[in-house]
């Protein structure tokens, strides 16, 4: 009897001490991704900054600058860092549909972690139009899979609470974290991991707090529409950024799988000359746009809702070109901010056709549309957007305009961007010899 006691007991000991083990991986992943977010934003600033000091040297600078930086930076990737070019939630979706741990490791790992934290910041010191948030998605499921190796066993939903910690602390927004693991990193709720997950975005939250401080990404706006004919830009702002930001995504999801004709062939074999051209294009926007249209766009939006100054005609414009470049060039980087930065131009030129309307509320209106346009993810944008801003009273129009973006985003692009690049990292992973190919997402 105290012998089957024992044993019992032993069992039970060792039930518990697994299941707190557990708790402890996703508890350090997340303070590891928050710390990770926190230490990439404040080095993008400094990126960001030694480009501004170039420019303001000579503004040309960029025309030389910029195509080398692209062409250098697709080379870095290609030669040292395959499989972190673009934003790299692709490669965190792609990681969790795969089987085998090599491939798996070969999209999430603490190499490309490094790779993807590098290449950012100097695409940023380059002047490419590229964000942060991206990046740290696959940086956290990168993280969070190699504090997988210290587990006794296999542990699921390692990648997706990485992936929803990046979001959370990059933009200081655990809400919009969640969301974003749910609508677009899993696309259904797994009980089994929620609260492990949550767990982890609340650590790495906490962690962004710790280290900066209380803050909204884009300062606090208390503006609302008005009654009448202002909201009649909800619509409209819905049906603009919802085409525009399906556009978007079609042309880099065509680009990604690559054209087929004679000019796709050419860039596949001369990916270095192609990354340069993007790069001159940029540089040619953004001597254009007068130097606003380098970089995250960040400053840009924030300084132009706080002071309810108009964004300049063409911002959104050629910032939607110089993104796309960006996106299309091979280059690692985000389109989080720049795309909010494109909306933000859309919805401020939008505004001034409404005589008297308040511009911020429909900057962030547009905001809202564009994003969800691109990635194709309406509750995600609108909570990030709502978090990012925190302003409550716009709750419903922006839930409204996120929506119709996404519907409209659809009759242009049938796929959503992550996905649709994601199989092209599943298909390639699934070759590799002794991989047992794709499989339902743990």
């Amino acid at each position: 009897m105290t012998l089957a006691l024992s044993i019992r007991n032993r069992r039970r000991i060792h039930i518990i001490s697994r299941r707190w083990q557990r708790r402890a991986i996703f508890l350090l992943g997340g303070i590891g991704v928050g710390a990770a977010a926190v230490a990439l934003a404040q080095l993008a600033d400094l990126a960001q900054a030694g480009f501004a000091l170039l420019l303001s040297r000579s503004r040309y600078a960029s025309l030389v600058v910029t195509p080398l930086g692209f062409a250098l930076s697709v080379y870095l990737t290609t030669r040292f860092f395959p499989n972190s070019q673009g934003s790299g939630i692709p490669q965190a979706i792609a990681a969790r549909h795969l089987s085998d741990h090599k491939a798996r490791e070969s999209l999430v790992s603490l190499r490309i972690a490094i790779g993807k934290i590098i290449l950012t910041l100097f695409g940023l010191l380059c002047g490419a139009s590229v964000g942060r948030e991206g990046p740290t998605v696959q940086i956290g499921a990168s993280l969070m899979f190699a504090l997988g190796r210290f587990s006794p066993r296999r542990q699921p939903g390692l990648i997706l609470a990485g992936a929803a910690a990046g979001v959370a602390a990059a933009f200081n927004t655990p809400l919009a974290g969640i969301v974003f693991g749910i609508e677009e990193m899993s696309r259904a709720f797994e009980t089994r991991t929620s609260s492990l997950i949550i767990t982890a975005v609340i650590a790495a939250g906490l962690t962004s707090l710790a280290l900066m401080g209380n803050y909204t990404y884009f300062g606090t706006s208390a503006m609302a529409l008005r009654s009448g004919m202002d909201w009649l830009a909800i619509p409209l702002c819905g049906v603009t950024g919802g085409l525009a930001g399906g556009l978007f995504s079609r042309i880099v999801i065509v680009m990604a799988r690559g054209l087929a004709s004679p000019m796709g062939d050419a860039i596949k074999r001369h990916s270095l000359i192609f990354a340069l051209i993007c790069g001159l294009a940029v540089a040619i926007c953004g001597i254009v746009s007068g130097d606003t249209i380098y970089g995250t766009g960040y400053s840009q939006v924030k300084s132009a809702l706080e002071s309810g100054a108009p964004l300049p005609v063409d911002f959104g414009l050629l910032k939607f070109l110089a993104t796309t470049f960006a996106s299309i060039s091979g280059i690692p980087g985000g389109i989080f901010a720049p795309s909010l930065a494109v909306g933000a131009g859309l919805g401020s030129d939008i505004a001034s056709l409404f005589h008297g309307a308040p511009l911020a509320a429909i900057m962030l209106l547009g905001m809202v549309s564009y994003f969800a346009g691109v990635v194709q993810a309406p509750i995600t944008a609108f909570v990030i957007v709502t978090e990012m801003t925190d302003n409550h009273a716009m709750v419903v129009p922006l839930m409204t305009a996120a929506m119709i973006a996404y519907a409209t985003s659809r009759l242009v692009c049938e796929e959503g961007i992550y996905h649709a690049l994601a199989a092209g990292f599943i298909e390639r992973a699934s070759r590799r010899p002794g991989d047992e190919g794709a499989r339902p997402p743990e």
